[in-house]
């Protein structure tokens, strides 16, 4: 492995070279044309200048004095106003990554008392969060013990309460991002929680409490590293579903699996399938989002997209920060000797439960054909209140069934409205079931005993839906069956498709992509006798793209007058695929 810790730290020291220019002389960070930046930025800064300072011990950066550039950064970060805690969570590690006693730490010279003084105060004052914010409070505590701000330490008592919360949320043990409404935002945040908690707990002063709260972590981590092998593509995409997947997608998932094989959470006969998935995980995300002329993260062209609130300059300065972590844990993970005995593809369709209840059932389906490489994911999980189409339950399968990112559309689902109310099969589901079915084909289904509007309000009365998706080979198909429980009138239905194509430059050879055949779909039943509108086109568009693309064509299947639902009748349509699944050429 320590070809791939080398290769992690060029990459690391060529993306700080291409941006550390924007740190200006006040520490807060120029942004790219066209983009606004954030006032967390400098912290992200900081650790990611911190971690390159504990790989490789220099001090000087293309003529830059690292030491430097990283006090200033935590002073910016530390008097932004309103105060950023997620900024302040980074910028706290970045200074315990210069070394964990202010005696001996370079950075800490480095500030004007009057820093050092809102430092203590800003680490000092207490925040509580039931979301992934949660992390940054004990990246906080663990920062101000070891720093020898305060002589409480509270790392413990915060993680347990991090977890505790994880336990009344999900009945499987997976982080639950959400703060409010219909709850269950599963999403790369639970990844990306675990991760920063355990890179915070390596800084911290005393390894004793490291030794004794791994355990506690390995029992969550270790739900989403058995997700893994279902979950990763045979081209490496990682996590695609959900906000802030894309980049973030690769870049979390690969530390996820770095940290669990450095900590021993991976038994000795599987790691040689998870140092596979780990080459194509990193494969995909160096040759997808890396400018390899330049030596750069790219998040945004004309051609696609990122999550919007992520911005070019911390995608950069995190995916730095992410390779030196990278290159050190490469060094400490053992290679199993010989050739990986790797399984050939093969058709498998699994539920994973993220919480079961009386209330809501939610989780992800994941399901993949061996033989055309298709491979689909499925959420069933609310969007925490940022109505997208990244997190709704349709086959998420990236250069084959597409979606827009940042944005919302009925993707792959029937939107029925009812005045005022807009409602979609998605969030939330009840008695979820999955299983093998006629010629070894998968069925995943679920029902809604009552509707719910696409802002998460679940209509009492008014009617329900049972939803099936068939998986045989790669051919799909899907039915949605409504009833309602009074007669009411269905002002709009809509269904819609998008058609995207791969990135003309970034993209990985032998990813998956539509044939010259396209989805092959058709309609066998409908029973809101919508009609195919003309294809719409929006290549020039620049809302329609995606973390890997551009969707160039958006199909809408609609119903545009009143349709007046009767009770005792049932509201069927069935949609069916059969995908020209092809390989795009490197």
């Amino acid at each position: 492995m320590h070809s791939f810790s080398e290769q992690c730290l060029d990459m690391a020291r060529s993306m700080l070279g291409h941006n550390i220019d924007s740190i200006q002389p006040n520490g807060t960070v120029l942004p790219v044309p066209g983009e606004q930046s954030r006032p967390d930025e400098p912290g992200h800064v900081a650790f990611a200048l911190g971690e390159f300072y504990r790989s490789t011990g220099e001090t000087t950066l293309d003529g830059h004095d690292i030491i430097d550039l990283a006090a200033r950064c935590i002073t910016a970060q530390m008097f932004t106003e309103p105060a950023a805690e997620n900024g302040l969570a980074y910028a706290a590690l970045g200074l315990l990554a210069f070394g964990p006693s202010k005696d001996r730490n370079p950075v800490w010279e480095r500030l004007v008392d009057e820093t050092k003084e809102r430092i203590e105060k800003q680490l000092l004052h207490r925040s509580d969060y039931d979301n992934h914010w949660q992390a940054f409070n004990i990246a906080k505590a663990v920062t101000r013990f070891s720093i020898g701000l305060s002589k409480k330490d509270e790392t413990s008592r915060l993680i347990e309460r991090m977890v505790d919360r994880v336990g009344q949320t999900s009945s499987t043990g997976f982080f639950d991002d959400s703060t409010s409404g219909i709850g269950g935002n599963f999403n790369l945040y639970g990844v990306m929680t675990f991760v920063f908690v355990r890179s915070a707990l390596q800084l911290h002063a005393n390894s004793g409490v490291r030794d004794r709260k791994l355990p506690t972590l390995r029992t969550y981590a270790e739900k989403y590293i058995k997700m893994m092998p279902d979950l990763v593509r045979a081209d490496g995409l990682g996590w695609a579903f959900g906000r802030a997947a894309g980049a973030y997608g690769q870049m979390h998932c690969i530390s996820l699996i770095l940290q669990g094989l450095r900590d021993g959470w991976i038994p000795d006969d599987q790691k040689a399938k998870y140092f596979d998935m780990l080459r194509r995980l990193f494969m995909f995300f160096f040759e997808t989002y890396l400018d390899q002329e330049h030596g750069f993260l790219d998040l945004r062209d004309d051609e696609r997209t990122a999550y919007e609130a992520h911005t070019t300059r911390m995608a950069n300065f995190d995916a730095a920060r992410y390779l030196c972590q990278w290159s050190r844990l490469a060094k400490t993970v053992q290679m199993p000797p010989g050739q990986p005995k790797i399984e050939a593809p093969r058709t498998s369709g699994r539920f994973v439960i993220f919480d079961k209840s009386s209330r809501k059932e939610q989780g992800v389906f994941l399901y993949r054909d061996g033989q055309s490489g298709l491979h689909a994911q499925i959420p069933l999980i609310s969007c925490g209140g940022h109505l997208t189409s990244d997190a709704l339950p349709f086959p998420h399968c990236p250069g084959v069934f597409d979606w827009p990112n940042n944005v919302y559309l009925p993707i792959m689902m029937p939107e029925l409205t009812f005045g005022d109310k807009v409602t979609i099969p998605a969030f939330y589901g009840k008695n979820c079931v999955t299983g093998l079915g006629l010629r070894n084909s998968f069925y995943f289904r679920y029902e809604q005993p009552e509707l719910i509007t696409t802002s998460e309000e679940i209509l009492k009365g008014l009617g329900s839906v049972k939803v099936q998706w068939n998986f045989s080979g790669n051919q799909i198909s899907c039915e949605f069956a409504y009833t309602v429980k009074q007669q009411v009138t269905l002002d709009k239905f809509r269904y819609v498709l998008a058609i995207a194509a791969p990135h003309s430059q970034y993209r990985v050879g032998g990813s998956l992509a539509l044939g010259t055949e396209g989805h092959r779909c058709t309609v066998p039943k409908d029973d809101f006798q919508a009609a195919w509108a003309e294809t719409e086109v929006v290549t020039n568009d620049p809302t329609y793209r995606t973390n890997y693309g551009k969707i160039h064509y958006i199909q809408h299947l609609v119903r545009d007058h009143p349709l007046i639902m009767r009770p005792g009748q049932i509201y069927r349509l069935a949609v069916n695929f059969d995908p020209d699944v092809a390989k795009i050429d490197s």
